[in-house]
């Protein structure tokens, strides 16, 4: 009994420890620069705590902080006018970030930049766990070309990213089946290859014979009709005219460039968030077009949670589950397990839906992860593997 009454006495008074703020966790100093940090930049570093720590030569500033995740952590300058700051432990994955400087937002000179939240600007890795599987490895690469077009639809130059799998340009016999993969909102066609890593996991899913070689064509998914100048200086919203790009433009550009089978049977559509919304509505629009489809946190009924009508969403064209079912060789759809509200629920009622009409799907929730790009990347590993099987 004495023994019990002693530990019991012993674990209060570290429970008070801990309630007077003597019990928090020590910042671990074995921070290392970040893997996507400018060449002989030794700042942002992330230590194994999954803490980032920034730093930046500001003299003349009075207020520094960085920008992490949606808060902000004050930074504290020493004698040489150097800011440092470190961030709580942060998820898994790549992140956005920026520093903000006497109030203004700016990126961090110690980083690549990446397009992202409508604008160029710094970004972190968090190592994974996982992160073998998009890891840059001794394995036969494919290939990331910029391909530049004119677009009627627009009246501008437009440009699209496309992956061809190792081989290709050795071997000018063989065609290969075609995945066109769009990025979310506010960002651009850029993304997939730089953040996503597609092309890396590819290489690594073909090296192992996980996935059959294929074609990624990653374009942008902002087009917009040309405005009268009377509209423009009304401010008036231009009319989205991607799909028609995509389907009438893209499409037949990337069927004569390259070695495609140019045939539903083997092209896909897939895309995440905002992507996710635009290549569903497309691939129902275009079932003669495409045979397999992967929407990655997000689907068409976007923002909305509420119940789905089969017979009237999107037109009814997923009343008939049995005719889906015949038709689509695969509709996958993956999200995050710590998804913020409202992607759980309209997936979720989307999902019903579908249930209910009876057609066949794949789902996959990517562990611990938000709505950011390791839940993506996830995404297109599991998508990609079971692709044109």
């Amino acid at each position: 009994m004495k023994s019990i009454l002693s530990a019991f006495i012993l674990l209060s008074g570290l429970c008070i420890q801990t309630a007077q703020g003597q019990g928090t966790p020590k910042v671990a100093e074995d921070f290392k620069p970040s893997s996507v940090n400018q060449a002989d930049k030794q700042f942002p570093q992330v230590n194994s705590q999954r803490r980032v720590r920034a730093s930046i030569a500001a003299p003349n500033a009075t207020k520094v902080q960085l920008d992490l995740g949606g808060v902000k952590y004050d930074m504290v300058k020493d004698a040489n006018g150097v800011w440092t700051g470190e961030s709580d432990p942060q998820d898994e994955g790549f992140h956005y970030y920026q520093l903000n400087v006497d109030g203004a937002s700016v990126p961090d000179p110690g980083t690549l930049y990446f397009y992202g939240a409508g604008r160029w600007g710094s970004g972190i890795e968090i190592p994974s766990a996982d992160q073998e599987f998009f890891a840059l490895k001794n394995v036969p690469h494919g290939l990331v070309s910029e391909n530049i077009y004119f677009s009627k639809l627009t009246n501008a130059f437009r440009r699209c990213f496309i992956y061809t799998p190792p081989g290709y340009h050795e071997n000018a016999k063989n065609r290969y089946p075609v995945l066109y993969l769009q990025h979310g909102s506010f960002e651009d066609e850029t993304g997939w290859a730089s953040q996503g890593k597609a092309n890396l996991i590819l290489d690594n899913l073909i090296a192992a014979k996980q996935a059959t070689p294929m074609i990624i064509v990653m374009d942008n998914g902002y087009a917009f009709a040309p405005q009268s100048k009377e509209a423009v200086a009304k401010k008036e919203r231009p009319e989205s005219v991607f799909e028609q790009v995509l389907v009438t433009e893209v499409i037949p550009m990337v069927d004569g460039k390259f070695r495609t089978l140019a045939d539903r049977d083997h092209r896909a559509i897939a895309g995440l968030s905002m992507g996710a919304n635009q290549t569903m509505r497309i691939m129902m629009n275009h079932l003669d077009t495409f045979s397999h489809y992967g929407g990655f946190s997000g689907t068409a009924n976007y923002p909305s949670s509420d119940a789905l009508d089969a017979s009237t969403f999107l037109d009814g064209k997923y009343k008939d589950g049995n005719a889906l079912n015949k038709k689509i060789k695969l509709f996958w759809l993956g999200l995050g397990t710590k998804e913020p509200v409202p992607f759980p629920k309209s997936i979720g009622a989307f999902k019903t839906m579908l249930d209910q009409q009876g057609i066949k799907y794949v789902y996959y929730e990517s562990p611990e992860t938000a709505h950011e790009w390791l839940t993506w990347r996830r995404c297109l590993y599991q998508f990609a593997g079971k692709l044109f099987k």
